[in-house]
């Protein structure tokens, strides 16, 4: 009797039990299907609620990359932000995994919206009473990050957010989806997307990330101050961990990967690709010149993506330092700037100054210091001499000291009083004679007789970019004697002009740009077109005078053997500042030496009592220029034509109401 009770409530049991799963099974149906009509349902309404095509992506900014002719990278041009698109296939597959399993484990079962994730987040925070989890996938927060950008969680945000999701996943595949998010996601220390963030935190890219790398990285973009491995790296650890866990959880790695990744250490080793930067000086002045180019564009700067290749060669810019180091080697030595430039293009080759200090300046010597280019300034007036015809064989005397009183020259004493270097008598020379030895009379007589405005604008054709009339550049004639201030990046220019034949090339920093499409952008390939200033013939009367300083004038220790060589020396009052600019047909460089405030006048130094323009600076350029172009085929100037031309003279008599010659 007791077994058939026994048997009854067995059958009892089995009856409930078969009851009760029906019932699950009937529940769930129901559930499921109310989730479907929820999920169809909330998609007809939520399509209305915004419209795709209206709104454009925010502006995240990318890096723009700097780098050498040789593609040895300078610097970073950082956008606000610092980024670096990448393809999916480009990244590690350990961080997409890592990412999915901590933000969207359901993410390649679900569609832009995961009804269960919101059920089940809604169960969570209704039993905490407080938000403990959130229901968002991976799509709505590319959404959020691509074409919301607003944190505040209201009800209206969330519809928008819902909505430009769910017309998103109709347009773009998973694999789409997630590598966009992967690239914009904010890591925290400025890095948006997974190659700023390995760059950032283990100076290496996304491709090399290894398991324990990748989970840190992917539990970062949900708090991203709070788990930042540099500062809080117990929390980083942790958080890790927890990335780990949930890839062992979905079945991402092994029993024993998540043993022995969750022993590992943090393995960081921060990067300084965002703010390391090779050759500054040049750096800094080709980023000015990549953001006003109109080529270019200072938006697309700003936003970033350009890859720039520049025209900056390491070869040279190594021996440009070594020349002027291996010269100015004593720790109270006076600075240097050395600017190269090819003739054909106006490519910037090498840009160096130096502090035999070591003492870092907040300005560029080449680029920015307006510097008294004393008679490296005298070949300016001579090209404007024969350009309006005047003849090289045009003689002059030289007296030792000269008063000028003309209207355009005249000072406040109503003279403008000349002399010669250590007041030594010139004597009765040609022009030619005059550049070769550099006779501060002659010239000055020769710019009353053609005029101060024509040698000014003269300067400006040939590379002198200071605004006329400004205090570096006023009307007088000692410009001739160079009483202006210009900096040696100009005065290469001009130099260059003249190697180019008297084709003027404005000073280029970049061969070309990529855009962040990849293709070079219209305009920003490096070109041989340049603007006439000077005739071929004018020209090639001008590099013929100039060979003459190297030969037999102020200028011989510039000389390279048989290799032809132009070039003026140039010192300024109080030997303040010395210059030797010069060329050969396929470089020019001009070489500046002088105290960087111009506070101290340059004696005694490396055993030269007064530093000219034919001591020290010729001394830099020769031994630059050596290498430079040692490797290169020796080139001849183009021949001069030098008959011809109105012969003009000069008496060392000159002016209006009289002279005077000490």
């Amino acid at each position: 009797m007791l077994l058939a009770r026994h048997g009854r409530l067995r059958r009892r049991n089995r009856k409930r039990r078969s009851i009760l799963l029906v019932g699950a099974l009937l529940l769930a149906s129901i559930v499921a299907l109310l989730l479907a009509t929820v999920a169809f349902t909330s998609q007809q309404i939520l399509r209305s609620q915004c419209n795709l095509s209206d709104l454009r992506p925010l502006a995240l900014g990318e890096n723009s990359f700097l780098y050498t002719d040789d593609m040895q990278r300078l610097g970073v041009v950082p956008s606000a932000t610092n980024r670096q698109p990448l393809a999916l296939s480009k990244i590690s597959p350990s961080l997409p995994e890592a990412t999915v399993a901590i933000e969207d484990a359901r993410f390649w079962q679900h569609g832009a919206l995961d009804y269960q994730g919101i059920m089940r987040a809604l169960y969570q925070n209704l039993s905490k009473g407080h938000i403990v989890q959130g229901g968002s996938t991976i799509t709505q927060e590319l959404v959020r990050n691509l074409y919301i950008g607003n944190p505040e969680r209201t009800l209206s945000r969330k519809v928008k957010e819902a909505c430009l999701a769910t017309k998103i996943f109709e347009k773009k595949t998973r694999k789409q989806i997630l590598a966009e998010y992967l690239n914009e996601v904010f890591y925290g220390r400025h890095a948006y997307g997974a190659q700023a963030a390995a760059r950032t935190y283990f100076s290496k890219p996304a491709s090399r990330l290894t398991l324990v790398q990748a989970a840190l990285l992917a539990g970062l973009p949900q708090a991203p101050t709070v788990y930042d491995p540099l500062r809080n790296p117990h929390a980083a650890l942790a958080r890790r961990n927890e990335v780990l866990h949930a890839m062992w959880k979905n079945h991402y790695i092994s029993k024993s990967r998540l043993r022995s990744a969750t022993r590992r250490k943090l393995q960081l080793r921060p990067g300084h690709l965002y703010s390391e930067l090779h050759q500054p000086n040049f750096f800094g002045w080709a980023t000015q010149q990549l953001d006003s180019d109109r080529r270019i564009g200072h938006r697309r700067v700003e936003l970033g993506g350009p890859r720039v290749k520049t025209t900056l060669n390491m070869r040279l810019q190594g021996l440009a330092l070594h020349a002027v180091s291996s010269v100015l080697n004593t720790p109270t030595d006076p600075a240097a700037a050395i600017v190269s430039i090819d003739p054909k293009t106006g490519a910037v080759k090498a840009m160096v100054d130096y502090l035999p200090s070591g003492r870092k300046m907040q300005f560029n010597l080449a680029t920015q210091a307006k510097r008294s280019t004393g008679s490296s300034f005298k070949p300016i007036t001579l090209a404007t001499a024969l350009s309006e015809g005047a003849s090289l064989y045009s003689t002059f005397y030289g007296p030792s000291a000269l008063n000028i009183i003309t209207p355009e020259c005249a000072t406040n004493n109503g003279y403008w009083d000349v002399h010669n270097f250590a007041d030594e008598t010139g004597g009765t020379m040609s022009l030619l004679d005059a550049t070769a030895y550099s006779v501060n009379t002659i010239f000055a007589q020769l710019i009353a007789k053609i005029g101060v405005k024509n040698v000014m604008y003269m300067a400006r054709n040939l590379g002198i970019t200071e605004p006329i009339g400004s205090k570096y550049f006023r009307q007088a004639c000692a410009i001739t004697l160079g009483s202006v201030g210009f900096t040696p990046l100009e005065m290469t220019d001009v130099y260059a002009t003249f190697a180019s034949g008297g084709v003027h090339h404005a000073p280029q920093a970049f061969e070309f740009v990529r855009g962040a499409d990849g293709k070079v952008i219209k305009g920003s390939r490096l070109s041989t077109k340049g603007r006439r200033v000077l005739s071929a013939n004018v020209a090639a009367q001008l590099t013929y005078a100039l060979r003459g300083v190297v030969q037999k004038g102020t200028g011989t220790a510039a000389a390279l053997g048989a290799r032809p060589v132009a070039g003026k020396t140039g010192t300024a009052e109080d030997f303040k500042d010395a210059w030797f600019c010069g060329y050969v047909p396929q470089l020019a460089t001009c070489v500046w030496v002088g105290y960087p405030k111009g506070e101290i006048s340059l004696y005694n130094v490396e055993g030269v009592g007064e530093v000219a323009g034919g001591t020290l600076p010729a001394a830099i350029w020769h031994a630059y220029m050596s290498g430079a172009v040692g490797n290169l085929p020796v080139q001849n100037f183009p021949a001069a034509n030098l008959s011809g031309g109105s012969i003009i003279s000069g008496s060392g008599t000159y002016g209006y109401s009289g002279y005077s010659t000490p």
